[in-house]
């Protein structure tokens, strides 16, 4: 059975402090933060970090296509086979988050990835939203490992 996870980043300024968040629908969550961030470092985090923490097959729901196309568009194949270079033969923005990212998903094989529009009254991605927006603002993490 494939468990379905909501993800969303968030960031006051860009740079600026940031929340990550992911939740399971009738199940667990959990957010975190940094201080100096961006909104696409954000959004990657909580992907990784809902991979990182649930295990078995995944379908990881996005408001970011930057995280959805890396995989669904398949961008990484490039990146690796350019020596992380992207299409334009520059560096490959955060790297050092998608390189760990990438290794695992590939090596997991059972995560796939599926976009959602963005503050369009989803439940999943407003839930999701609001914990990042609050572990941004208050620089706390949370975590829940029961319905939400």
């Amino acid at each position: 059975m494939t468990t379905t996870i909501y993800t969303d980043g968030a960031c006051s300024g860009n740079p600026g402090p940031g929340g990550w968040a992911w939740a399971i629908e009738g199940g667990g969550f959990a957010s975190g933060f940094d201080a100096q961030t961006t909104n696409q470092r954000m959004e990657l985090s909580a992907a990784f970090e809902a991979v990182k923490s649930n295990p078995g097959p995944l379908l990881i729901v996005s408001d970011s296509t930057y995280v959805v196309n890396c995989f669904k568009n398949r961008w990484h194949v490039g990146w690796l086979k350019r020596g992380w270079k992207n299409s334009k033969n520059q560096p490959v923005a955060n790297r050092d988050l998608w390189e760990p990212f990438i290794a695992l998903v590939l090596e997991r094989k059972d995560v796939q990835f599926q976009w959602v529009k963005g503050h369009s009254g989803h439940p999943m991605n407003d839930f999701v939203d609001e914990l990042a927006v609050e572990a941004g603002k208050s620089q706390t993490a949370t975590q829940q490992t029961h319905s939400p």
